[in-house]
């Protein structure tokens, strides 16, 4: 949600905007933290959207944002002057307003970092953290770059994933619907003359009238599951032991989980190798590579590893024994503390299990898409047998 805001600053001077936020309450919290004082927080009504068909601002469109703003800035064109360029150009309206609250905000003597947090569904804090750590240095123009490359490398391999998850998926769908339309439509066709002839039916074919009997005369029950069980899940995952327990699972399944853990990783050692050559501190990294990891157990352990580093350890030693990391990655932290060059080095290891990611990928399709065959193999044969076999049985039987 987007709300108006009237603040006054340590000197006195007024100032408006918006801020994204979830309630007014917290809306309130992101300005105090800022210094303000809140004299007046409201809904903005009219930032609804030009229309309830209106396209959202995605990570694609930041991306495509950020690297203009890059170039430009790179250029020494002017923080404000870029995002006027970029705003005037920019097609999608919703984009187009979070651009412009950001102009406004520079204009009236915010810092970018301050302007970007006040989006947090767009700018997470990996991108607000990166910005303000050039904002100290006086590097904008550069770290913009960095930073593109960084979502560049996240987009490519969140689609890559749901790429190869959507073929299994749409299998599964198949597999279901066949199923169902073959025992809910085809065989009770069959069911009257079986019947008719008196013939004694075999296990196989009474099995599948069962079932299709219990589907049609509780598809209420279904129907109710059908809609329920997921309902329930995604309010299980909410809940910290549900997504404890769905977090474990998916990597822990017998063919995606090491895709899931390689994934987890490389997005992990991404941010913290970013993070880290950008000049941001070693606990500030591996606290902001908790948030990005995605994962309930990587989130613990890398939380744990900033606990460790408090306490004098090196990374390396808090990570020895995971099982969580495979121990060559941990021999690959372990030389880049010793040479001083970790950031580097996790930006290197990153691009290699990208790589690992993409093989993976390939390895799961190649595995899974047999497998789905096989199994609506095994479905639409099943049903055939059970209707062919007192087909067979009544053509044996004279008369």
């Amino acid at each position: 949600m987007t709300f108006r805001y009237r603040v006054r600053d340590t000197l006195g001077n007024s100032h408006a905007g918006r801020v994204e936020a979830s309630s007014a309450d917290e809306a309130t919290l992101q300005l105090r933290r800022g210094g303000f004082q809140v004299l007046e927080v409201e809904e903005d009504l009219d930032d609804l959207g030009p229309g309830l068909f209106s396209r959202r601002a995605r990570k694609p469109d930041v991306l495509y944002a950020t690297n203009q703003l890059a170039v430009m800035v790179d250029t020494g064109i002017t923080l404000s002057a870029a995002l006027d360029n970029i705003i005037q150009q920019e097609q999608n309206p919703s984009l187009k307003a979070v651009l412009a609250d950001l102009k406004s905000a520079v204009e009236e003597g915010s810092d970018f970092s301050a302007a970007l947090a006040r989006h947090p569904k767009l700018f997470d804090k990996t991108y607000i953290s990166l910005v303000k750590a050039s904002e100290a240095t006086g590097t904008m123009g550069k770290m913009l770059e960095r930073i593109a490359g960084y979502l560049r490398k996240e987009l490519e391999t969140r689609g890559k994933v749901r790429a190869a998850m959507a073929y299994p998926a749409v299998m599964m769908v198949l597999a279901v619907g066949v199923t169902i339309f073959l025992l809910t439509f085809v065989l009770p066709k069959f069911t009257p003359l079986f019947e008719r002839k008196g013939v004694e039916l075999p296990k196989p074919t009474r099995l599948m009238m069962n079932l299709s009997a219990l589907l049609l005369d509780y598809w209420y029950a279904w129907a109710a599951a059908a809609v329920v069980l997921p309902l329930a899940v995604v309010l299980a995952r909410r809940t910290e032991s549900g997504r404890q327990a769905w977090d474990w699972l998916k990597i822990n399944l017998p063919i995606l989980g090491p895709m899931f853990r390689k994934v987890v990783i490389s997005r992990s050692i991404r941010t913290l190798g970013t993070l880290l050559s950008s000049g941001i501190p070693m606990l500030d990294a591996l606290e902001l590579s908790a948030d990005v990891a995605g994962n309930y157990h990587y989130e613990r352990l890398w939380r744990s590893v900033g606990q460790t580093v408090t306490e004098g350890r090196q990374v390396c030693q808090a990570l020895a024994g995971s099982p969580l990391f495979p121990p060559m990655l941990v021999q690959m932290i372990s030389a880049g503390e010793q040479t001083g060059k970790l950031g580097p080095v996790l930006e290197r290891v990153s691009n290699y299990y990208d790589q690992e990611v993409e093989t993976s990928l390939k390895t799961v399709t190649s595995l899974i898409e047999p497998l789905m065959i096989a199994v609506m193999g095994v479905v639409v044969g099943g049903v055939a047998l059970a209707l062919l076999l007192p087909i067979f049985t009544l053509s044996r039987t004279p008369g």
